[in-house]
């Protein structure tokens, strides 16, 4: 399973029509592969929106593109070019311990960490992660871990579901009181390689009405 993330900049007040376009546009695409998730940013790089494709594999990728572009009645791609400041696409793979991504109730608030990690230590960062993430799973749920394959090199993406923003903070706060999170305080507690990040950002992003996880 891989997971296309694509992820637009938009002009400012747009979102509402460029959402509107997607939805009509979605209604034709979902007859040849569903979307895994539609998100825009609430907390963060504003005037953005995030939509998430899995796939089988990258051959099944491009199947399926061509042919919905080609069948869909020029319903789709949607007509939201004239709205579009700066396009990225990034092609994620799924850790064994990460859930697959899908449709239901999780938010509505979603916090997405985008994390650099130092070339070569996707080894020490996933040992990290899965000896730590079932202590953070006692206080709730993850809703996706992937590093990627291509586009951005070395990126690692976790997304958390919460009610509200106060849930989150407060959330945040009891866990790290307890020692075993985050995983690069629980690998070295538990005398595993601490691995080494070049970079994080993150956002807080929301679910579009059409989006099959909200």
């Amino acid at each position: 399973m891989i997971y296309e993330v694509r992820t637009y900049d938009i002009k400012p007040q747009s979102l509402p029509e460029v959402e509107s376009r997607f939805a009509e546009g979605y209604e034709v695409r979902k007859k040849f592969s569903p979307l895994a998730a539609f998100w825009h940013t609430e907390i963060g790089p504003l005037n953005q929106i995030i939509h998430v494709w899995p796939y089988k594999d990258l051959e099944e990728r491009a199947r399926i593109r061509a042919t919905a572009a080609k069948e869909s009645g020029g319903k789709w791609p949607p007509k939201t070019t004239e709205f579009l400041v700066n396009q990225r696409t990034d092609i994620f793979h799924q850790f064994d311990f990460s859930p697959e991504l899908k449709p239901g109730n999780q938010g509505p608030f979603f916090e997405m960490r985008i994390y650099t990690y130092a070339p070569g230590q996707l080894p020490n960062l996933t040992k990290a992660w899965a000896h730590a993430l079932p202590y953070r799973l006692k206080f709730g749920p993850v809703t996706a871990l992937w590093y990627s394959e291509l586009g951005g090199l070395n990126k690692f993406i976790h997304i958390w579901p919460y009610k509200s923003l106060d849930e989150r903070w407060a959330m945040r706060n009891k866990i790290r009181e307890t020692g075993d999170w985050p995983p690069s305080a629980a690998a070295k507690k538990a005398g595993l390689p601490v691995y080494q990040l070049a970079m994080q950002e993150n956002k807080i992003v929301m679910p579009s009405a059409f989006s099959p996880i909200q």
